[in-house]
């Protein structure tokens, strides 16, 4: 099942609101948030159309065909330091980035909407997140009850583990 291509709605109440970004929840007290210039759609996809490829690293799922495109996906949870997606998993929330040219699947195990909230609000994550995490945010946001983890898709798409050589 596909879901349509994420374009960012603004009506001239959320002009001023700040700039859109896509919210996903990583486990049930993570919460982590994309910027929406880098978030190309939101697929949900049967666990058979992503390819396995021997020997990659834990985090990589595999190679996904969409639309002529071939593309890696990444088990996002995995790669940030948290308990995978369940083995049981029938299909997959991926978040297709692009960065320059460069696609990369995030396979997440939840896609909660877009938000908005002005980019100098956020804080640094040094000090607040785990240190393995922080090379990928482009920092953290306090919210009530939890911390919004913003990620930084240059960071996620370039990550040594995923670079193939």
């Amino acid at each position: 099942m596909k879901l349509p291509t994420i374009e960012p709605q603004s009506s001239p109440l959320q002009e001023g609101l700040g700039d859109p970004y896509l919210r996903l929840q990583l486990t049930d007290s993570v919460p982590i948030a994309i910027p929406m210039e880098a978030a190309r759609e939101v697929l949900v996809v049967p666990v058979e159309q992503i390819s396995p490829i021997p020997n990659m690293p834990d985090c990589l799922l595999g190679l996904l065909n969409q639309r002529s495109r071939v593309f890696w996906v990444v088990d996002l949870s995995i790669m940030l330091g948290y308990a995978g997606l369940t083995a049981n998993t029938r299909q997959f929330n991926i978040v297709i980035l692009q960065v320059g040219q460069i696609p990369l699947g995030l396979a997440v195990p939840s896609v909660q909407g877009v938000t908005r909230f002005s980019a100098d609000i956020i804080q640094s994550p040094i000090g607040t997140v785990a240190p393995n995490i922080a090379p990928y945010l482009r920092g953290c946001l306090p919210e009530e009850r939890e911390i919004l983890l913003i990620l930084d898709p240059d960071a996620i798409v370039f990550a040594s583990e995923l670079q193939r050589k």
